[in-house]
């Protein structure tokens, strides 16, 4: 279990796509593919595993937005805008876009051209497990996430703050296993002093 409160970042790698249906202009996509490694940095990765979101799209009123900013909200789930839901790929969500809103459609116009094709999303770690290869290299799953948002990005880039949560938690991880050798060798050498003895 994770207890940080930074709010994490990933970027999927599907692709995100315009389509024009009754009138509307939607823009969609994965958000988010299960059981993909996500590199964080070198000899650390994460994965989301299937039913990751299911508790945080009944419950909460989640964003999508352009590159994380806050000021340009694209769509919400509780105005309809945003529809979001997993399938058995990931996260997979539509926008319906604001044909009034300029940034909007001067989104959806990139999209379309192709300059603009990739998502993210922002969330807080609620459950996870930690597990190593037999190389040393730490994968963390993501069992379960608050959503926060959903973004439309131009970079596929982790932000550092999110990158140095992980990085404190295997900090953490590794103290933690420190601690625990300590404990063991301590535990042999009393064994080892009461037979002497």
């Amino acid at each position: 279990m994770n207890n940080t409160k930074t709010m994490h970042y990933r970027t999927a790698k599907a692709d995100f796509k315009t389509r024009e249906a009754d009138g509307k202009r939607y823009l969609e996509g994965y958000f988010a593919v299960f059981n993909t490694r996500y590199e964080l940095f070198e000899g650390a990765a994460e994965t989301v595993l299937p039913g990751a979101f299911l508790e945080s799209l009944q419950k909460d009123d989640i964003r999508a937005l352009v590159n994380h900013n806050t000021d340009l909200v694209l769509g919400r789930l509780k105005s309809g805008t945003l529809e979001l839901h997993e399938d058995e790929k990931g996260l997979y969500g539509r926008i319906e876009i604001n044909s009034a809103d300029t940034d909007a459609m001067n989104l959806y116009a990139r999209v379309q051209r192709g300059d603009v094709s990739q998502c993210s999303f922002g969330f807080d770690v609620i459950d996870e497990t930690y597990d190593q290869d037999g190389q040393g290299n730490s994968l963390w799953a993501l069992r379960k996430v608050k959503l926060y948002e959903v973004s439309v990005v131009t970079f596929p880039a982790y932000v550092d703050t999110s990158i140095e949560a992980r990085k404190k938690d295997l900090e953490h991880i590794r103290e933690r296993e420190n601690d625990l050798w300590r404990s063991e060798i301590l535990k042999k050498l009393r064994k080892g002093e009461e037979k002497n003895a």
